[in-house]
């Protein structure tokens, strides 16, 4: 199960490149450094690329594409090899077409009646985004009280300060965060620094969740 592999993984990587050129040495330095795990997003033109081409060379790696909001951007980024879809919000004609496919989704929630349509949709599994401007930890531990089955992925505004307080609330599976894969580093092929940043978070999962 999909979900099992984030819980263990902790932390997504949520990936923004310009240039698929990139996407080889990425992914070298999050497997090799303990993140195996990687929510390109489709905000720019070379996520379907870099989503192939990761997908190809690392083929353990999981590989998924984030910030889709449209059927032929899910069929794109299955077609590249994506294991598994995020969007920003809870559309309900993109989280049936997925799972008519059996395709796994994690729509973005972040209000009671958006987790409440995700649970009348079959999920067990959502996105809180933007976490921290939304109310952060506190507000998952609000709204998860009355949704026993529900867990959740928070996404927005959670960093290497903040992610452990996330991470030790057991009603979360992983953080999605871009601290340890910043934009600069990519662009300059800083990989050295990057896989250091990696490193780091992947010890604050081992940290907190003892290595599970």
């Amino acid at each position: 199960m999909i979900f099992e592999q984030f819980s263990k993984i902790g932390i997504i990587p949520v990936v923004v490149l310009d240039d698929p050129k990139d996407a080889s040495a990425l992914g070298k330095a999050l497997c090799e450094n303990g993140l195996p795990c990687a929510e390109v997003t489709f905000r720019t033109a070379a996520a379907e690329e870099t989503i192939r081409i990761m997908s190809r060379e690392f083929p353990d790696m999981l590989v998924g594409a984030g910030t889709v909001l449209t059927k032929e951007q899910v069929d794109r980024a299955i077609n590249a090899g994506a294991k598994f879809i995020v969007s920003p919000g809870l559309n309900p004609k993109i989280v049936q077409y997925c799972l008519d496919r059996s395709i796994p989704i994690t729509p973005g929630t972040q209000t009671p009646s958006e987790m409440e349509q995700a649970l009348e949709l079959g999920l067990k599994v959502v996105k809180f985004f933007p976490a921290e401007p939304a109310g952060g930890l506190a507000m998952i531990k609000a709204v998860a009280a009355p949704y026993v089955d529900l867990k959740f992925m928070p996404t927005g505004g959670i960093n290497a300060k903040n992610v452990r307080d996330y991470l030790a609330y057991n009603k979360i599976i992983a953080c999605g965060g871009s601290w340890m894969v910043k934009k600069d580093l990519i662009t300059s092929g800083k990989w050295e620094e990057l896989g250091k940043l990696v490193r780091e978070a992947a010890d604050i999962v081992k940290e907190i969740r003892g290595g599970k």
